[in-house]
């Protein structure tokens, strides 16, 4: 029966009210809707506006609405107090039917509101904006009376002024494509099991090969670790030894070799948690053979795990001194103390006079420091997740992260102090703390000072301030200022604060003669810059963005808006896109940035090539947002791609998560128009450029799938930044295509 089903009506299978039901579990889903019919129903009735999140359908204002009113119609139930369970059950077999004709009827019904069978363009400009509503997509609701008079253009070509209900059908059918063929779950399951390779169906196998290939993977990362962690034991261990072997060993015992062992570990840590920090010594480093056998793109994770092995050594240290050390050497025997301690101390100390030496009270100051710097530095406290009471609720935030951080100036000042004084040591040269120290804080304290000179102020060209909170920035490039495609730079705004420093990622292109950046306001700091560059701009005609005046000249410009100094370019993951031809750019929401940099430059490469030339490199590049406003932030770019790529050198695929899936009733209409609109004029309704937007969220495993077969036994460079949520089911991806195929992905990843 169902091969003798036509292929549109097989298409619009998909076209529904509610989520698709597995065949026998029908039963429960309508248990879940009897649950949150109980949960919100008021005296044994459903008011209308629950009536959506009673079924499922979420919280889809007007649209659920409407669509309960259309069934009260078709029912001939009083809706306007409320429907019983039965009632609900009745409207939900008429939405989970498989009946075409019936899913039909109902969205005819919705539209057509006096129920005359006839739908005329005001009637189809509500069903739009209801619509629009549902997806969330603001800029198409503004548009809704130009877009149904469009749908009437297609469907009323003799201006009746109505459509009937078969020629919407006949639309809707020619909307529809086909679903892909399906398989029963069992036949699935046998499949899968046949394509698990051998080394996979052992459990121990599968561990040990799964061990190896994630050695082979991170070798970078496990070798530089496993460097760490010896050194870190190999110190603990010679300290413990020496001190096992000394005099005070007699009053002491093995607390002063606990506490000298994490002592050393602490110097050697704290020279080394400096150099991860160093970006004009990394960004050189990449260019260089050390690039490819040190791990530089977890630079920040290293420095994080340094930062723990300090904490942990912090607390042993003192642990060992103030609970054991202190008391015993304040406890004992005095003539004891005379013939190991005499020529160290002239009376015998009290616990409270350790504790208030030099070393003693160094030591209390630098550990409530380093705890103030280490809290505010959490990704809680950094992203403001943390929301503390009153009066303390700014506390949190990445500026108080910044100015906390400079007390470790503080600490680094008193460490040196605290090694200096050390009460069982004698003799300078056997007080290392400053061997230590000495390199890496004169090659912190260098690139500090340089890139000091490095600082380079600019023009503001233009600025413009999108929807969604984001900034755009266009400013003059300095002479002689030269960078690659996914490099970042730093951004000072001396009206706001004259010390903080915040990184943004290009995106102009090497070649363009200017510097722009995308700053999404997040922050506080970012925030008081949006602030400052909007009072200089004034409406664009286009609600979704303000705009400085572009008349202006350079002097007339800066006299209004706030001077901005940059610093840089540092090195990123995303500058290691021309190792492939091959590449795979993902970005989320303002993760989009460092690729816009990627497609500018391929862009000026096509500009320039020659007639016939074709360039050897393919971009696939996946952005995925949920809010419209955003691909205003782009436009050009887009435009720019689908007028000069010929070649189909890059490909863009836009994602819009706040639109139902395709086949949902809520965007069916959506898609229609922008189906008829880019037929007609070649211009996407959701982004307004001549790419055209897909809705909901990519299916990932289906894009692998297709560059492992277009581009097999290729090397495939795939590169994300977004939230750290997508990044453990893309290495799963990459790993998985690479292990099945003769195709290799290679994965990047930049969080933010």
């Amino acid at each position: 029966m169902v091969r003798q089903r036509s292929s549109a009506a097989r298409g619009l299978d998909g076209l529904r009210f509610v989520d698709r039901v597995v065949t026998g579990k029908e039963g429960d889903a309508w248990m879940a809707i009897e649950k949150r019919f109980q949960q919100f129903s008021v005296d044994g009735k459903l008011p209308r506006e629950k009536f959506g999140i009673c079924i499922g359908m979420g919280n889809s204002g007007e649209f659920t609405g409407e669509l309960f009113d259309a069934l009260a119609r078709r029912k001939r139930i009083d809706g306007s107090k409320g429907i019983t369970l039965e009632q609900v059950k009745v409207f939900w077999e008429d939405l989970s039917n498989e009946d075409l004709d019936t899913r039909i009827h109902i969205f005819f019904d919705m539209c057509d509101k006096n129920g005359d069978g006839l739908l005329t363009e005001e009637e189809v400009k509500e069903v739009l904006i209801m619509s629009a509503s549902a997806n969330k997509l603001s800029n198409f609701k503004k548009q809704a009376g130009t877009y149904a008079a469009l749908i009437m253009e297609r469907l009323d070509p003799d201006d009746y002024g109505y459509i009937e209900m078969w020629q919407l059908e006949t639309l809707l059918k020619s909307m529809a494509t086909p679903k892909e063929a399906t398989m029963n779950p069992e036949d699935t399951n046998d499949l899968a099991k046949t394509m698990i390779p051998e080394l996979y169906r052992n459990p121990w196998r599968k561990f040990m090969t799964r061990v190896f290939e994630s050695g082979l993977e991170h070798w970078k990362v496990f070798w530089v670790l496993f460097l760490y962690l010896e050194m870190n034991v190999a110190l603990f261990m010679w300290k413990f030894h020496q001190y096992s072997l000394m005099p005070s060993f007699q009053v002491l015992g093995y607390c002063s070799c606990t506490a000298k062992g994490s002592g050393e570990t602490l110097k050697f840590n704290m020279a080394l948690i400096l150099l991860p920090v160093c970006r004009r010594t990394l960004t050189a480093i990449r260019e260089t053979f050390l690039g490819k056998v040190l791990p530089v793109d977890e630079n920040i994770n290293f420095h994080k795990i340094i930062a723990l092995a300090i904490a942990i050594g912090t607390v042993v240290h003192t642990v060992a001194h103030m609970a054991c050390n202190f008391i015993r050497l304040s406890r004992c025997p005095l003539n004891k103390f005379k013939a190991i301690f005499g020529n160290l101390f002239v009376t015998q100390p009290s616990y409270m006079d350790l504790v208030t030496s030099i070393p003693g009270y160094t030591g209390i100051i630098m550990i409530i420091l380093m705890a103030i710097s280490f809290t505010f530095a959490t990704s809680s406290f950094r992203r403001n997740v943390v929301k503390l009471p009153h009066p303390f609720n700014d506390l949190a935030g990445f500026t108080s992260f910044w100015y906390t951080h400079h007390l470790l100036i503080i600490v680094y000042f008193l460490f040196i102090v605290h090694g200096t004084f050390l009460i069982l040591t004698v003799g300078w040269y056997r007080k290392t703390t400053w061997m230590y120290l000495l390199l890496p804080m004169l090659c912190y304290a260098s690139e500090r000072l340089l890139t000091t000179d490095h600082t380079m102020l600019v023009d503001t060209i233009k600025a413009i301030i999108y929807s969604g909170n984001v900034l755009a920035l266009y400013m003059t490039k300095p002479i002689g200022f030269k960078y690659k495609s996914g490099m970042y730079l730093f951004v000072q705004c001396p009206q706001i604060s004259r010390f903080e420093w915040h990184p943004f990622t290009i995106t102009s292109a090497p070649g363009d003669d200017y510097l722009s950046v995308h700053i999404r306001t997040l922050g506080d700091w970012t925030k008081a810059l949006r602030e400052e560059f909007a009072k200089a701009c004034e409406p664009n005609g286009n609600l979704a963005r303000m705009e400085t005046n572009s008349n202006l000249t350079i002097q007339e410009s800066q006299a209004i808006y706030p001077r901005i100094y940059i610093k840089g370019p540092y090195g990123a993951p995303a500058q290691n896109y021309r190792k492939y031809n091959v590449l795979l750019l993902i970005g989320l929401g303002i993760g989009a940035t460092p690729f816009i940099s990627i497609l500018n430059d391929l862009l000026h490469h096509l500009k320039k090539s020659k007639s016939g030339e074709i360039l050897d490199k393919r971009a696939y590049f996946y952005w995925v947002t949920r809010e419209q406003g955003s691909f205003e932030w782009f436009k050009g770019v887009m435009d720019d791609i689908a007028e000069h790529d010929h070649e189909n050198i890059i490909e863009m695929h836009n994602y819009l998560t706040s639109v139902y899936e395709h086949g949902d009733m809520r965007s069916t209409l959506i898609s229609m128009v922008q189906t008829l609109q880019h037929a007609k004029d070649g211009v996407d309704v959701v982004s307004q450029s001549r790419i055209k937007t897909h809705f909901a969220r990519p299916n990932w495993r289906k894009v692998f799938y297709n560059l492992a077969t277009t581009h097999e036994g290729r090397r495939i460079g795939v590169f994300y930044c977004g939230a750290q949520a997508l990044v453990r089911q893309l290495k799963k991806l990459c790993k998985e295509f690479s292990r099945q195929n003769i195709t290799r992905f290679d994965f990047h990843k930049e969080n933010f």
